[in-house]
């Protein structure tokens, strides 16, 4: 490989051409599983907490319409169109999320002795956190929704919104791995603490926030 320029590692990203998130269930669980770079753990987050944002928009389809609810009609209706924006943009940061990493994982295999081995790998690493982190930032407004659908939802179907905070809780974590696997080995330290302590802040509020979600709902199903 000779000298790699930055204008050519924007051009990586147009190696992939099949949507992740058009395949199958199974066609995507055989793709991550396999020896390939893309998909990984940044496209398996994202795409847990979409499925988890769809459940509680699920009960918000159950509930609306119903005489019992009708006084929250309003509100299942506004976090349905929430719920819809925020499943929409985690299924995006799947695609992103693969874009970002495939030229990452091409930067390290340039030759150490390449001059632009550094700048190159540096810009790399630095886009591929951006999509996990606003996966986190996504997923923080699902948990949010999650926790006001169990309380305004169908009671018939809050096992669900259990389900979906538990998903979210996973989600989040999961896409924390793929900020701080990648802000540790950045040159840029400020930027690298910024993006860490936002990290950091979104787990210590929202993965309790989750946790609590999920006990509330598992002790109502089994008082």
């Amino acid at each position: 490989m000779g000298p790699v320029s930055l204008e050519s590692f924007s051009t990586w990203k147009v190696v992939i051409v099949e949507r992740l998130t058009d395949k199958s269930c199974a066609s995507f669980a055989e793709v991550l599983a396999a020896k390939e770079s893309v998909p990984g753990g940044g496209g398996a987050a994202a795409l847990v907490g979409a499925l988890g944002v769809a459940l509680g928009s699920m009960v918000g389809n159950f509930t609306t319409g119903k005489k019992r609810y009708a006084d929250v009609e309003d509100d299942i209706q506004r976090m349905l169109a929430d719920g819809e924006a925020i499943r929409t943009r985690l299924i995006e940061l799947v695609e992103e999320d693969a874009e970002a990493f495939y030229p990452l994982s091409q930067a390290y295999g340039i030759p150490k002795e390449d001059p632009s081995r550094a700048e190159v790998l540096e810009a790399a690493t630095k886009n591929a956190c951006v999509a996990p982190l606003e996966m986190m930032r996504q997923i923080a407004k699902a948990i949010e929704l999650l926790e006001e659908m169990g309380e305004k939802g169908s009671k018939m179907l809050l096992s669900d919104v259990g389900c979906g905070a538990l998903l979210c809780r996973a989600a989040l974590e999961a896409a924390s791995l793929n900020v701080f696997v990648n802000t540790k080995t950045l040159n840029e330290r400020t930027l690298a603490y910024a993006m860490e302590a936002e990290c950091d802040a979104l787990l210590a509020v929202y993965g309790p926030r989750a946790e609590a979600c999920a006990a509330k709902v598992m002790a109502h199903i089994r008082k």
